[in-house]
């Protein structure tokens, strides 16, 4: 195949290279460590953002496994009456289901065995359900949106879809579009800083890509911070080693690496000796982040005794609020274990219980920091549940099935609209519904804007206009091709937006 030199050229030719290759080397190392990625985003503050941000920062909480929208958030009372009957085929109108449930003769309706309370704030109040009565406190902060929706039916594409646009893994992800586009206010910490929470069902795994930075430089990708041993691995220098011999191995290392980028201009040049500076700098910083011992007795009263214990799920998000007050952009808590199929509720409970507490206490501890307006906090997982049991049903137990079809995430904070729930979903929590509570049929489509409907590239579109970004604006080129977090989809939901 023949190939034009000229155009390869061009092509090789990002920004991070024209800025190398005019200051030869070392002086544009030390101004992308001065400016970091301000420098260098296509929406970043260092070129403008694209329009004035309602939020600085962002803290996600995901609940990896697809928590039940159907015991937790989207009340459903007529289910009760249809309790153990086949759900009707015009609910289901041929949507697929995964392998785990078609072999079932028949798909029993199965309601939930949880009450609910409605907490009104206006004619758009929220129903909680009695497993969160901590987050039930926060009620009127909490934008609830019951129509959200995906097409991926299984975990690791969905999981991989809603993080980084895409079911096919290699694309970078909503926090190093983030990062790319903001760059960080803390030249001391990552700008996107990740936490896994302890749990007690560690069904599905997570992979790195869920928080890298696919084709984009490695800068961008999150740091994960661990709760044993070192809180980033090989944070503490060597037997032997000094911060003195530390800091001139890496005055060694880089002006080698400056050599390189001169001869070769690889951005990813630039981006190794940007994470060898940040590495030196989180040796101070990271430790003091993790040292919970000058919180006050209030603080824990707040976030609960579970918080002092490194890893649980409380303890991560004192830990968010802590990044956050110290300029980390964007900052993600995973929780797994929401996969619940043959044993959901006392699967739930326990999940519950876990995220209940800390969950309210981040929200109110930003409220009470004066930080929640600039701070929006996310919760969500990949999909929903079915509203049929997966295997056998009693009133005690049950089991419920993947389910893309529509499901329940909440923001609060940054700027998002407080009190409020968007949406709805039709009597059986199977499809997305018309204002009159008739299913749409046939399904919502992604490419054309449903109102009432919240698609995850529109999720997505809307975190980031929320931090100042429009999501058709900041791209990122790659192998010819201009990409995007939302690809060619996405649409912001104006109507979330205080």
């Amino acid at each position: 195949m023949h190939t034009d030199p000229l155009s390869d050229y061009r092509l090789n030719l990002t920004r991070r290279q024209l800025f190398g290759r005019s200051a030869l080397g070392l002086g544009t190392a030390a101004m992308a460590q001065m400016f970091g990625s301000e420098l260098l985003g296509a929406g970043a503050p260092g070129g403008g953002l694209h329009h004035a941000p309602k939020a600085k920062r962002v803290i996600y909480l995901f609940m990896s496994g697809g928590p039940s929208h159907h015991d937790l958030w989207d009340y459903k009372p007529k289910m009760q009456e249809q309790f153990g009957k086949d759900l009707p085929e015009e609910v289901r109108d041929g949507q697929r289901i995964t392998g785990m449930t078609s072999g079932q003769k028949t798909l029993p309706v199965c309601p939930s065995k949880y009450k609910f309370t409605r907490y009104d704030n206006n004619d758009r109040g929220v129903y909680i359900s009695e497993l969160l009565p901590h987050t039930a406190t926060v009620a009127k902060e909490l934008c609830v949106v019951h129509s959200t929706f995906t097409e991926a039916i299984n975990h690791d594409p969905a999981i991989t879809y809603i993080q980084t646009g895409s079911q096919i893994p290699g694309r970078p992800s909503l926090g190093a579009w983030l990062s790319y586009g903001l760059g960080s206010m803390n030249e001391d910490l990552p700008g996107y800083v990740v936490m896994h929470a302890k749990t007690s069902f560690a069904e599905q795994s997570l992979f790195g890509r869920l928080w890298g930075s696919g084709f984009m430089p490695s800068e961008h990708q999150g740091t994960l911070l661990r709760s044993q041993g070192d809180p980033v691995l090989f944070l503490g220098n060597p037997a032997g080693v000094s911060r003195d011999d530390r800091r001139a191995q890496l005055d060694a290392l880089a002006k080698i690496n400056g050599r390189q980028h001169q001869r070769i201009a690889d951005p990813e040049v630039l981006s190794r000796i940007k994470q060898h500076e940040m590495a030196y700098r989180m040796q101070a910083s990271v430790p003091e982040l993790m040292d919970l011992s000058k919180e006050d007795d209030k603080t824990f009263e707040l976030y609960g005794e579970e918080a002092r214990k490194p890893g649980t799920f409380s303890a991560c998000c004192l830990n968010a609020r802590r990044l956050a007050q110290r300029g980390v952009r964007n900052i993600q808590i995973f929780h797994r274990g929401w996969d619940a199929h043959g044993n959901l509720p006392k699967e739930h409970e326990s999940q519950c219980r876990d995220i209940d507490q800390g969950s309210a206490a981040l929200i109110k501890d930003l409220k009470r920091l004066g930080m929640l307006d600039e701070t929006l906090v996310v919760w969500g997982g990949e999909f929903g549940r079915t509203a049929y049991c997966q295997g056998g049903l009693t009133k005690e137990n049950y089991g419920r099935d993947h389910h893309p079809r529509c499901f329940t995430i909440w923001m609060a904070g940054g700027g998002v609209k407080p009190g409020i729930t968007y949406g709805q979903t039709d009597d059986y929590g199977y499809n997305i519904a018309h204002p009159d509570g008739t299913p749409m049929l046939p399904k919502p489509d992604k490419d054309k804007w449903t109102p009432g409907t919240m698609h995850i590239h529109d999720l997505n579109a809307t975190i980031l206009h929320l931090l100042g970004i429009d999501h058709r604006k900041l791209t990122y080129r790659y192998q010819g091709r201009d990409f995007r977090l939302t690809d060619i989809h996405g649409h912001v939901m104006k109507d979330l937006i205080a």
